[in-house]
Parts: C-alpha cells; sequence; structure tokens
C-alpha cells in the first residue's frame, strides 16, 4: 500500500512518507495521528514548477503499519483501510484522507 501524507509539519511525515506506528482516519475524515513536530511545513509552491522535484521517502510496506478507518467510506472493512494506497493533504489545519469514497 502507498501511504502518502502531505502534512509536512507532522513529526510522523519522512519526505511524504508516514512514519507513524499506526494511522487512525476518523469519521470526519481528519488523521488522528497527526502530531505537529517542529519542523516547518513545506512551501510546495517552490518547487511546482522547477525543474527539481521533490524528494520522497521509500514506500512503507503496509504489514508494518496498522490503518484503522472510522469513517463512511467505500474502502473501510471492518474498520480497517483495504485501499492500495492512502493520500493525506495539508490543506486544512489537520490532515484529512483525500483517497475518500462515500459508501
Amino acid at each position: 500500500m502507498d501511504i502518502r501524507c502531505r502534512k509536512t509539519s507532522c513529526r510522523f511525515n519522512d519526505k511524504y512518507t508516514c512514519r507513524a506506528q499506526e494511522i487512525l482516519i476518523k469519521k470526519n475524515l481528519v488523521c488522528e495521528k497527526y502530531e505537529r513536530g517542529d519542523k516547518p511545513a513545506v512551501d510546495k509552491t517552490k518547487w511546482l514548477f522547477s525543474d527539481t522535484p521533490p524528494e520522497y521517502a521509500p514506500q512503507r510496506d503496509s504489514a508494518t503499519l496498522e490503518i484503522g478507518c472510522n469513517a463512511h467510506c467505500l474502502f473501510n472493512r471492518d474498520g480497517k483501510c483495504v485501499a492500495n494506497g492512502i493520500t493525506l493533504n495539508d490543506l486544512q489545519e489537520k490532515p484529512l484522507c483525500v483517497t475518500f469514497l462515500r459508501k
């Protein structure tokens, strides 16, 4: 499973890959495990149109990560996410799951 998090201010974010032991998406689609770290948020507009792409950390094996979901989502199977990958955005104060598809 590909897990990408754009909330670069989170202490678990390592170059857009989540390093938390577990993820829980709440009913309102917010990642409950988000913890603001001491690193500043990355301004993606600086590289959006540049010749240098951003650096991404290697993908994590989903077997090493528990992904829980309380949202009314197509990919929620008994409280576990079964999507091929999830992406969390950074448009709000807290990261939201943008992989969400309403059941």
